[in-house]
């Protein structure tokens, strides 16, 4: 997969490029299309702001982490998109769910 990474304050050295690709990895075992991966690094006073964009079908993941560490920023991030493409899987299944239910009348007084 290629993941854009763009960073205009730091050099994206191999180190942070594969953190960056090690977490997308990881939202790529829910066998879901990640459209254009983009991952910009800014950095605001003493914190690193990490933000990340991808489309899926439909729909487009977008989160945004910021900490001290850079690397803790990167993995706050893959969490968050981990939870959005986690609830993305599972929207299907719970709108089927609740059209399977029969809906329950309401009786006269």
């Amino acid at each position: 997969m290629s993941i854009a990474i763009t960073s205009h304050v730091i050099d994206i050295t191999p180190a942070i490029r594969e953190r960056i690709e090690s977490r997308f990895e990881k939202l790529n075992r829910r066998q879901i299309a990640l459209i254009t991966p983009h991952v910009v690094i800014q950095k605001e006073g003493l914190n690193y702001q990490v933000e990340a964009s991808a489309g899926l079908p439909g729909e487009t993941l977008f989160a945004q982490a910021e900490d001290e560490n850079l690397y803790a920023a990167i993995n706050d991030l893959g969490q968050k998109l981990e939870r959005q493409l986690t609830r993305y899987a599972e929207k299907p299944l719970a709108q089927r769910s609740q059209t399977a239910q029969p809906v329950a009348e309401q009786e006269e007084e």
